[in-house]
């Protein structure tokens, strides 16, 4: 239990672990000896609170010296919840790899069910839920997580995002869980672009992760400097970057021509589009502002736009448009399940946002061979390389001037950059390559250091 808050020493078994020198001993001692006793039988047969246990001293019931591995077959996922945001999506795309690698997954989401509930369950992925209500902490509600845990007993619990780093590591810690990951995906604490209890969380997390997660997986370097700069544990940081379906996202020339029919557009007109949910961070205001200097340097630009409350009953959405002048320019096209198609019809990808780590809608664009536009936030800027353009956050008269610049390219020089970023995706995202790094570092949690 808590093994790294032990130092180097630590007397463990299977299910749990027993730390010593370190002040939350006093809180932990009575469900440390209550949980080896209802594993073993017996008391503990040293005393926690001496000055260390040697590792030669390990009783022979049941505990394994220093070095001893174990098989891990079972993980549990905690995720805030399962709407379609980019950590979804990736812990979708993880698990539909990881199909058939002996490991058994399960999908604890805080919230509901979501839209990702019934895709995970396709994969044969087992999805309960805990009904917390976003924003607040319900203890009973808590307790029902730790309680699911203990009757899951995983070898490892992976959580994503702010708050389930938060809840569901610290309900993985008093379930007596061995092993505890963290997963962040976020760039921007800027308090003008989250929401209060979120810069809460990320400063209580910044506490905390010095004794609660024993690695914390990041999708983007950047997020690393960041989150070591507001004072999270910096030796516990691994990057493990999106990855993409290359099958799934390609070229798709009958696509151009079908998306471009269903919008009522010209076989030849140019398409930029966003896909994003409607967020402030994804600045959907800023895209229109470019979007309207675009529609006078290239008079055949369309828009397209979609992801969650994108549609026509956004009011904010639409007042936007109509100050931008874009009025039967932009398609608005909410939530899809033909994004492959949808992506690979465009002429320009963009991300215009004030933060991310690092996008998938520019990673599955980039494997379309499309080539983006994106804002210098998170790894956005190494990730689109020389195969795109790359402009300061806010700037969308730049924004406006590259989209203008991609699509005046010569359609020779369009189709090499495009080929040179699906290369990219090829060599360094890949699904399968990806999926292999989450492999290698779950299995390297079932060995003790």
């Amino acid at each position: 239990f808590l093994r790294h808050l032990a130092g180097s020493r630590t007397a463990r078994c299977q299910s749990c672990f027993l730390p010593h020198r370190h002040i939350l001993n006093r809180i932990l001692l009575r469900i440390q000896h209550r949980h080896f006793r209802q594993t073993h039988g017996s008391e503990f047969p040293f005393p926690v609170r001496g000055r260390h246990i040697h590792p030669d001293r390990v009783p022979a019931a049941g505990l394994a010296p220093v070095g001893y591995e174990y098989a891990l077959s079972k993980i549990v996922h905690i995720i805030t919840g399962l709407n379609s945001g980019g950590a979804e999506i990736m812990l979708l795309k993880l698990l539909s790899g990881m199909q058939h690698k002996g490991l058994e997954h399960s999908v604890i989401s805080l919230g509901d069910r979501g839209v990702m509930a019934g895709r995970l369950e396709e994969i044969g992925v087992q999805v309960l839920t805990c009904g917390m209500t976003p924003g607040r902490i319900s203890p009973f509600k808590f307790l029902k997580l730790v309680s699911t845990l203990r009757r899951l007993k995983p070898d490892l619990v992976q959580t994503w995002l702010y708050h389930a780093d938060l809840l569901g590591g610290l309900a993985a810690r008093v379930a007596g869980i061995p092993r505890v990951y963290w997963n962040i995906r976020h760039s921007n604490l800027d308090p003008d672009k989250n929401k209060r209890h979120t810069l809460w969380t990320v400063r209580t997390n910044a506490l905390l992760s010095r004794w609660i997660p024993d690695t914390i997986v990041c999708n983007s370097s950047n997020s690393v400097a960041i989150h070591q700069g507001v004072g999270f544990d910096p030796g516990k940081f691994i990057v493990i970057p999106n990855g993409f379906d290359l099958q799934r996202f390609s070229p798709d020339a009958p696509a151009r021509a079908s998306v471009r029919e269903e919008l009522g557009l010209a076989p030849h007109a140019r398409l930029v589009g966003l896909i994003a949910r409607f967020d402030p961070l994804k600045n959907h205001r800023g895209f229109m502002q470019a979007a309207s200097q675009v529609a006078q340097l290239s008079p055949d630009a369309a828009f397209l736009l979609a992801g969650t409350d994108i549609n026509s009953s956004n009011g904010a959405l639409a007042g936007w448009i109509r100050e931008a002048g874009l009025d039967g320019r932009v398609h608005l096209l909410g939530m899809r399940e033909d994004i492959p198609r949808l992506t690979a019809a465009l002429d320009v990808a963009v991300c215009c946002s004030w933060g991310e780590g690092f996008p998938n809608a520019i990673g599955e664009a980039m494997a379309c061979a499309v080539p983006c536009v994106v804002t210098n936030v998170g790894d956005c800027a190494g990730i689109v390389g020389d195969t795109g353009w790359v402009v300061q956050p806010g700037d969308m008269t730049g924004l406006a001037r590259c989209i203008a610049e991609a699509l005046g390219l010569p359609a020779e020089a369009w189709q090499a950059r495009g080929a040179a970023a699906r290369q990219k995706v090829i060599d360094r995202y890949s699904l399968p390559a990806i999926v292999s790094q989450y492999e290698a570092q779950y299995l390297r949690a079932g060995r003790t250091p």
